[in-house]
């Protein structure tokens, strides 16, 4: 077995303390399918940094986030193509 890397989880300060009571959830304009609409959020926390929130609109929890880097790199991808199904 070999060893893992170190795990750095820069939003560790984060995680169950962003307050997504006030978040203004987005989602696409079509009608919502059974299995629910990918929503997100952009939530101020009290560091000053905006995480994005993202979670199902059918099943509220888990709530994931991101930071900005993150989201932008994650955008950039989907722009590109990276995500694209092969088929």
């Amino acid at each position: 077995m070999t060893d893992s890397a170190p795990i750095y989880d820069d939003k560790a300060h984060v995680r169950g303390n962003l307050d997504l009571r006030g978040a203004q959830w987005k989602r696409p304009p079509e009608p919502e399918p059974e299995d629910g609409h990918v929503e997100i959020a952009f939530v101020e926390h009290t560091d000053g940094a905006t995480y994005v929130a993202m979670r199902n609109s059918k099943q509220l929890e888990p709530v994931l986030v991101f930071t900005m880097a993150e989201w932008d790199a994650f955008v950039l991808g989907a722009k590109d193509g990276e995500f694209d199904e092969p088929w």
